[in-house]
């Protein structure tokens, strides 16, 4: 997940994908787009960004049914 510091968007996203990560057997791992100039140019203020590599999920707010889709049909 992209974010920031900072970001009430970002913390709610955050808790509620801590919340599925076991059920749905992922790791999270949160990134500061603060910590790097090309990251800040590539999402600005569309934070939070849910991805898996280069795959956007979601943005801005944790949409459960894309995030299920892509796992019911994700091969990894």
């Amino acid at each position: 997940m992209y974010g920031r510091r900072g970001c009430h968007l970002c913390e709610d996203m955050q808790e509620s994908l801590t919340s599925y990560a076991d059920e749905m057997g992922f790791k999270l791992n949160i990134i500061d787009i603060d910590a790097e100039p090309a990251l800040i140019s590539q999402f600005g203020t569309k934070i939070p960004v849910l991805m898996h590599g280069e795959y956007e999920i979601c943005h801005f707010f944790l949409d459960l049914k894309a995030l299920q889709m892509y796992f019911s049909e994700s091969p990894e």
